[in-house]
C-alpha cells in the first residue's frame, strides 16, 4: 500500500528548530516529485517546500533562508529542516505528491507549534 508517514513535529520556542520526516512506503522518493505543505488553523493548506526527482528545491518566500527540503534514498525519506522557527510557522504539517499517476498522495501530518 502506497503510504506516506511523516513525523518529528512537536512544540517549539520561536527560534528554534524541528527536523520533519516523510516516510514513504511502496513508492520511491526518488522518483516522484514530492513536497511539504501546512495549514494553519482556520487557512487552507499552502505549499513549503518541494524538491523534484532530479533534486531541484523551490520554496515559500516566507520560509526562504529557513528551512531545506531534502531527501535520503536510501532511507527512501524526504526531510524538511526548519530553523529559527517563527509563531506563523505553527500548523499541520503533510508530505506531498503531488500527482502520483494522475492523483495527489497525502500523508496525514504532524503537527508544529512554535510558541513566543
Amino acid at each position: 500500500q502506497v503510504q506516506l508517514v511523516e513525523s518529528g513535529g512537536g512544540l517549539v520556542q520561536a527560534g528554534g528548530s524541528l527536523r520533519l520526516s516523510c516516510a514513504a512506503s511502496e513508492i520511491a522518493v526518488s522518483t516522484w516529485s514530492m513536497g511539504w505543505y501546512r495549514q494553519a488553523p482556520g487557512k487552507q493548506r499552502d505549499v513549503v517546500a518541494t524538491i523534484t526527482s532530479g533534486g531541484m528545491t523551490n520554496y515559500a518566500d516566507s520560509v526562504k533562508g529557513r528551512f531545506t527540503i531534502s531527501r535520503d534514498n536510501a532511507k527512501n525519506t524526504v526531510y524538511l529542516q526548519m530553523n529559527s522557527l517563527k509563531p506563523e510557522d505553527t500548523g499541520l504539517y503533510y508530505c506531498n505528491v503531488p500527482s502520483y499517476f494522475g492523483r495527489p498522495l497525502w500523508g496525514k501530518g504532524t503537527p508544529v507549534t512554535v510558541s513566543s
